[in-house]
């Protein structure tokens, strides 16, 4: 008898993919479409939801039948980047505006407005995030306010908000209204300790709270695919935002298990286990993961700008061809040669939360060359996770290493380069597609092809590298100091 697989659907900031994988964690295939991102102003970044689903759908499709059909398949899986809003009419099935993507910046005067009014302590302590236009309450507020159709849509008890994972669950099963509450925990308006929307907060940001949806676990039945998509239905089983989800595919399932996650931004977390988190280093506090109505929570650090960084250095400077360009050239410097590049291009995330800050590269000379650009560029993104290092050890959760994934870890001297500044070592899987294994494990627990959680990392997860600290303290000091001297300039 054929074992079955299951279908991820990985949803992105750049590309959507769609990915079989066994129910012992091998992937058996995989396909990918680029996503246009809109930027309309300075500091504006949107989505066309509808180009989304089409070509998610495709790559779907493309799997079910490399599959061999629909009854191969045992369940699907979806993680998503998580914030980025939608706005649909629930009648239509049709998106009302563009998305705003996580990284959109048009919020910043709303969220100092609330700042300014004494409410970032009190949404802070029941939310564990900011007063910060990164999350999803200030974008449906923009929305409701500055799009009409949202507004209308409204009124007549149409509107549908959502983050990507419920867009995707509405649109393969022809209505289903839900999210988990991993992705939940990043709207500004679910409490760490609650397990619904909190009327309060909805009425704090003018969301209307009929216009969101049931918030569940992560693993379970959340309806089936219409049937007429893929030949047959397939049960829908795993939900997850993509941070999480990489945690999980980590397998950092203990409280102190630490990931960090390099894909377009960066993202750091470690798992607090049934303690829910609390900072006093402006860091965030999320739901790991729910799972029979129990919930996990991780502490987060959240870095706007990693990956990102590189592609702008491919596609509007053009000092690189191709991303995996950046490890040869960072290698054929000495050093930086005094370049240090401050990656604010969409503010400054965590530990600092900065969103009007603006990136910056110093130390220029006549001696300069692209690859000392491109080699500190490499290099901001061990500075960024070791100021990050020192919020989580004043919080109480120092790292004793830090286990790398996304698709910028893939380079060894980055790697090498994170271990040597923070002085710990780094782990790397030998698969560092792990978001879309973490939807996967979650899937396979849903459908019952694995008892637990922990059974599922057991049997899903494979191997790793190490990456040990080479470098001088001399060196660290010298590389520290510059860091400094630079941040302070923005």
């Amino acid at each position: 008898m054929t074992d079955p697989l299951i279908l991820v659907l990985d949803e992105g900031t750049t590309s959507t993919r769609a990915m079989l994988f066994t129910p012992a964690g091998e992937p058996v295939g995989a396909a990918q479409r680029e996503l246009r991102q809109y930027y309309p102003r300075a500091g504006w970044v949107e989505h066309d939801a509808g180009e989304i689903w089409e070509k998610t759908l495709a790559c779907a499709r493309e799997m079910v039948e490399k599959a061999g059909g629909a009854g191969r398949i045992a369940a699907i899986g979806i993680t998503n980047q998580r914030e980025t809003t939608v706005a649909w009419d629930r009648e239509s099935g049709e998106p009302l505006a563009h998305a705003l993507v996580w990284q959109d910046r048009r919020t910043a005067a709303f969220c100092a407005e609330l700042r300014e009014a004494g409410h970032e302590e009190a949404v802070r302590g029941k939310t564990g995030l900011l007063l910060d236009p990164y999350f999803s309450a200030t974008k449906m507020r923009w929305l409701l306010d500055n799009e009409p159709a949202v507004a209308e849509a409204a009124r007549d008890g149409r509107l549908a908000f959502g983050t990507m994972e419920s867009w995707l669950v509405f649109k393969l099963t022809g209505g289903a209204d839900r999210t988990d509450a991993g992705n939940a925990s990043r709207t500004l308006l679910l409490p760490l300790a609650e397990p619904d929307w909190d009327e309060g907060l909805c009425e704090l940001f003018g969301v209307p709270r009929a216009a969101l949806p049931e918030v569940t676990d992560n693993a379970g039945m959340f309806g089936e695919t219409l049937p007429d998509l893929f030949g047959s239905a397939i049960p829908i089983c795993g939900l997850a935002g993509d941070q999480q989800s990489a945690t999980i595919g980590q397998g950092c399932l203990s409280p102190g298990d630490t990931k960090a996650t390099y894909g377009t931004g960066a993202f750091i977390l470690a798992n607090k286990g049934a303690e829910i988190p609390h900072s006093d280093h402006r860091l965030l506090g999320t739901v790991l993961h729910q799972l029979g109505g129990r919930r996990h929570y991780a502490l987060e650090g959240s870095v706007f700008v990693a990956g990102s960084l590189i592609q702008w250095l491919r596609d509007s400077l053009g000092l690189i061809e191709r991303a995996p360009d950046s490890e040869a050239l960072a290698r054929s410097v000495p050093d930086n040669g005094g370049v240090v590049v401050i990656p604010a291009l969409s503010g400054l995330g965590a530990p600092r939360w900065l969103p009007e800050a603006r990136g910056l590269i110093s130390g220029l000379s006549f001696a300069t060359g692209k690859a000392h650009i491109v080699r500190a560029a490499l290099e901001a993104m061990a500075h960024q996770t070791y100021d990050l290092a020192g919020a989580f050890a004043a919080d109480g959760a120092a790292w004793s290493a830090l286990n790398l994934d996304g698709g910028m870890s893939a380079n060894d001297w980055m790697a090498q380069d994170i271990a040597n500044l923070l002085g710990l070592p780094a782990i790397r899987p030998d698969f560092v597609e792990t978001t879309a294994l973490g939807a996967a494990m979650l899937a396979a627990l849903g459908a019952g092809l694995h008892p637990t959680l922990e059974a599922a990392a057991e049997a899903m997860i494979g191997g790793e590298r190490r990456f040990d600290p080479d470098m001088a303290e001399k060196e660290r000091e010298w590389r520290l100091a510059a860091w400094r001297k630079a941040l302070a300039a923005v």
